[in-house]
Formats: C-alpha cells, sequence, structure tokens
C-alpha cells in the first residue's frame, strides 16, 4: 500500500523542525513551548521505522528509511524496498519518485501542501495557535509530548503527537478521520550537523515518466 504525496508530507513534521536557538519560557503556552524546541533545530537527520496502523488495531503497513531536514525549507525522505520511494524538497518544489513505477512526480509548493505539518520543520513556527490547538505534558525529567489538533476542518489529520526526550524528536503519531493511525519512530538521530546542499537533491535514471503537478 502506497500513501498518497499529501499524506507522506504529513508525516514528514520532521522536515519543520528548523530555525534558531531561542530558550524555552517556564509559563509559556504549549505552541510557545513546542516553537522554542523546534527553533534550535538547524538541521535533522534520522533513520526510521513507520507502523499504520487501521481502526482495528491491526498493522497494515511497516516501512524503513531514513531522513534528512535542513533549514530553510530543504528535506529529503527516502524509505527503503519493497516500498521504495523518494522525496527532496528544495522549498519551492518538491519531487516524489517511485523507482517501481519509473515515474517522477513534481509540486508545487502551493497553498494546501503548505498547511501540512512538514513545513513545521522548516518554516515559521512562531504562529502555531493560529493553526493548531496545542497541548503538552512532562513524562518524568526528560520526556515532553505536545499534542496538535488542527483548526480546520480540511486538515490531513485529526490529531499529531510529538514525543522529545532531551530535546530531540523521538517519535510522531498521526491519527487521521478514518481512525487510521501513523507511528513515525526515530533512530540514529543526528541534531545541527552539517548537511551537503547536495544531499537534497534526486538522481534517477533518463527515461522516467516525468509529470509536473501545479509547476
Amino acid at each position: 500500500m502506497r500513501q498518497s504525496f499529501l499524506k507522506i508530507l504529513a508525516t514528514l513534521v520532521l522536515t519543520g523542525l528548523l530555525g534558531s536557538p531561542l530558550a524555552a519560557s517556564e509559563e509559556g503556552t504549549g505552541a510557545d513551548e513546542l516553537a522554542s524546541l523546534l527553533r534550535g533545530y538547524e538541521s535533522y537527520q534520522a533513520d526510521f521505522i513507520q507502523i499504520v496502523v487501521n481502526e482495528n488495531g491491526n498493522k497494515v503497513q511497516e516501512t524503513r528509511g531514513s531522513l534528512k531536514a535542513k533549514r530553510p525549507g530543504l528535506f529529503y525522505w527516502e524509505t527503503s524496498a519493497p516500498l521504495s520511494q523518494f522525496i527532496v524538497s528544495n522549498g519551492e518544489t518538491v519531487e516524489v519518485y517511485d523507482p517501481d513505477l519509473e515515474q517522477v512526480t513534481i509540486h508545487s509548493l502551493d497553498d494546501r501542501v503548505q498547511s501540512t505539518p512538514a513545513l513545521l520543520l522548516s518554516g515559521e513556527v512562531d504562529n502555531l495557535e493560529e493553526t493548531y490547538l496545542v497541548s503538552d505534558r512532562k513524562i518524568g525529567d526528560n520526556t515532553r509530548e505536545f499534542t496538535l489538533e488542527p483548526l480546520s476542518p480540511d486538515s490531513l489529520f485529526t490529531s499529531l503527537r510529538l514525543t522529545f526526550y532531551k530535546g530531540e524528536l523521538q517519535e510522531m503519531r498521526m491519527q487521521d478521520s478514518l481512525a487510521q493511525l501513523s507511528v513515525l519512530s526515530f533512530d540514529q538521530i543526528r541534531l545541527n550537523e552539517s548537511v551537503e546542499a547536495g544531499a537534497f537533491t534526486l538522481d534517477y535514471p533518463e527515461g522516467v515518466d516525468i509529470i509536473r503537478d501545479g509547476v
């Protein structure tokens, strides 16, 4: 089962966790606290496991891969076979390469795409409360959870939970309107390490079909 482009972007919330460091306010709202954490990420690299569970609690998909994100607006997402797929953004367009289909789809970052959680990593995070109802809780001394509920009825998800451990994003859980749950768990996390610009380009074979959507 392959996810749609926008669903994958929605799971790429990581790629928006970028910005300049800012200390968290002790008395700020959940949105303020989350924005403060996100601004501390100049770049983020990690391996991941993504598990999709249906409304009955049954696992319907498991994929593994890696991602890189860098401010401003750059990300690279790769999933391994048998659901191999590559997604790259340069901040203006997004390329999605499906090797099995021998197809590349190029999307513009239009208003709908820009409203996805993907751009929490590389976009504006100062006004989260205008888009989401944000709540948070502390678990022990080192773990912090933030739950985002979209204010728009057209959102691609109904809730999104981000879990940080000692300031590192470790997991995200996204629930959609069909009660399907997508869980992304991150490993081998590298924060604020140098990432070459060439990491955010795609090389694909000559002869693949190229589809331009809004570009």
